[in-house]
């Protein structure tokens, strides 16, 4: 398509962005520890690390993974946490040395993480002490080797991080039992890690920085491979758009949405890493009354999130309260953005909340709404510098301006692949290089894109995907149930909801029964909140579960 949208760009916003300003994540990292090295990188549970407390700490973790554990380049190296400093730490000490990260949802089962930790062959991990149980159940069947375990207070320091941990483990009873032989303390192995230098690594831009799971059409996660290339892109296309709005060593931004996800990963924690902001980590965003305390602890300038929980800050009478006189960016991403909560949140916070939108296939941004942006206008944007979009129709052909189609992307944030799928990468891009996103989307004259519908059948619960399929694939292992269809239906506080819709084997089965299976299989968002039984559930003329027929009209 011709690039009409770039007429819309906000001023100062490039068309095109240089990828080649940093050979790697680590070689932007070094910059910006050097030229920021007195100033604030993290903040976490009142704990502040300057950027060159974060340069060394994370050289000491490269080189225990490099010297002390021997690990070659390339190794994929798990980190299962939420936002506290480890992860920051553990992630860039493992990018400078030459590794690949394989983030995972600490909230995973047993049988989520033996299939990603089987998938990605990950040797290493480094993994929160509430979450070792769902690994000391799968040891066994994984190809882990060297598991390092961490605690919520252990970089906290005395007496805060001992209070925390007694409160988490003996209070609020937190910590499931657990047993890891061969186990180290994240203390550990950066204590014998301060023994070596990190060794310098060679680490273009084809190297793989991430593997970053999501949903298959058969059920099963798959990786989608992002280089060093694509991040770098990425990241330099966001700060293209923020900066003639930030400053650099100036702001504060509110990282509550997990670092795990693409969206928080790529905007929050690298982007504004190369400007030296200070981000401010929120472990539990769950915990409303004690997020919006922590938020009144900052002048914070920017801050990120998911429809849902915007929401859920601004039905909290204490939000309201707050200073909002330093703010000057709110973007949601990961699901729409409601345009009731964007009415609210401007009302409250006087800032516009601008939407945004990805894949994580596309590390995650493709378009963005302009900043000062006066009023909702359902759009998910323009497309950002050195994107290309095209709106095809189901042969391929380029449609219109103003005429529906499947939104497609090709840039230099778009993944090369899947890790060891080629089926699933050929499937996914069309012949001249466009990634098929699955959304279906129109584009108006001033190059805005709204989506309006989704060809594939994937659920969006609060920012995260969920596919039919694996809930399908676990409620239909019940030996109460015939037949079983997944769906999404709305839901006012996640956006969408998983309704099932059940043929019985055993007409005793109910849908407690039901829900208390998928408990033990899935993570929390998949679990199920509807289950609706049926006699027989529609079906194509060669017996394929039509779910469309099953969707509210």
């Amino acid at each position: 398509m011709e690039k009409i949208w770039l007429k819309s760009y906000p001023p100062g916003v490039p068309a095109e962005i240089d990828v080649n300003e940093f050979r790697s994540l680590g070689d932007l990292f070094d910059r910006s520890v050097k030229r920021f090295a007195d100033k604030t990188a993290y903040v976490c549970m009142g704990k502040a690390i300057t950027y060159a407390e974060l340069d060394a700490a994370s050289a000491r973790f490269g080189a225990f993974l490099q010297r002390d554990l021997g690990l070659p380049k390339g190794t994929r190296v798990a980190l299962m946490m939420p936002n506290v400093l480890q992860y920051p730490i553990a992630m860039f000490g493992a990018l400078r040395a030459g590794y690949t990260i394989v983030n995972v949802n600490p909230l995973y089962t047993a049988r989520e993480l033996e299939h990603q930790l089987k998938d990605s062959g990950a040797e290493a991990i480094v993994i929160l002490e509430n979450f070792a149980h769902t690994l000391e159940q799968v040891r066994a069947q994984v190809p882990i080797r060297h598991v390092i375990v961490t605690s919520l207070g252990e970089l906290l320091g005395f007496p805060k991080g001992a209070i925390v941990n007694f409160v988490v483990r003996r209070v609020r009873k937190l910590v499931p039992p657990w047993t890891l032989d061969g186990h180290l303390s994240f203390g550990d192995a950066l204590a014998r890690g301060a023994a070596h230098a990190l060794q310098p690594v060679e680490v273009g831009h084809e190297d793989a920085a991430f593997l970053q799971y999501t949903g298959g059409t058969t059920g099963v996660a798959k990786g989608a491979v992002l280089t060093h290339r694509n991040i770098v892109a990425n990241l330099q296309q966001a700060h293209a758009w923020i900066s003639p709005v930030v400053t650099e060593g100036r702001e504060i931004i509110i990282t509550a949405l997990p670092l795990y996800h693409i969206f928080s990963l790529t905007a929050n924690c690298l982007t504004f890493i190369k400007i030296g902001a200070t981000n401010v980590l929120i472990p539990n965003p769950r915990d409303i009354p004690g997020f919006i305390k922590e938020l009144a602890k900052h002048r914070f300038t920017v801050i990120t999130g998911v429809n849902t929980l915007f929401n859920a800050l601004l039905n909290n009478p204490e939000f309201a309260k707050l200073d909002f006189s330093s703010l000057r960016v709110a973007l949601g991403g990961g699901m729409a953005v409601q345009q009731a909560v964007a009415e609210k949140w401007k009302k409250i916070t006087g800032v516009a909340l601008v939407e945004a939108y990805g894949l994580t296939e596309t590390s995650p941004a493709v378009t963005i709404n302009p900043l000062d942006l006066k009023a909702f206008n359902h759009s998910i944007g323009l497309p950002i510098s050195s994107t290309e979009v095209s709106i095809r129709d189901d042969d391929g052909i380029e449609q219109a301006i103003g005429q529906r189609g499947e939104l497609c992307v090709r840039g230099p944030q778009v993944t090369p692949g899947y890790w060891n799928r080629p089926e699933e990468t050929r499937r996914v891009f069309t012949a001249d290089g466009f990634l098929r996103t699955g959304d279906i989307a129109v584009m108006d004259d001033k190059g805005f894109v709204t989506l309006v519908d989704r060809k594939k059948d994937m659920i969006l619960v609060s920012g995260f995907n969920v596919y039919p399929n694996e809930v399908e694939d676990i409620v239909a292992n019940h030996p109460g149930v015939l037949e079983v269809a997944a769906i999404g239906v709305p839901d006012e506080r996640s956006g969408e909801a998983v309704k099932v819709f059940v043929v019985r084997k055993d007409p005793a089965l109910t849908a407690e029964a039901l829900i208390a299976h998928c408990r033990e299989n899935l993570t929390g968002y998949k679990v199920p909140h509807h289950v609706e039984f049926r006699d027989e559930l529609p079906k194509s003329n060669v017996g394929k579960i039509l779910r469309r027929e099953l969707r509210p009209k």
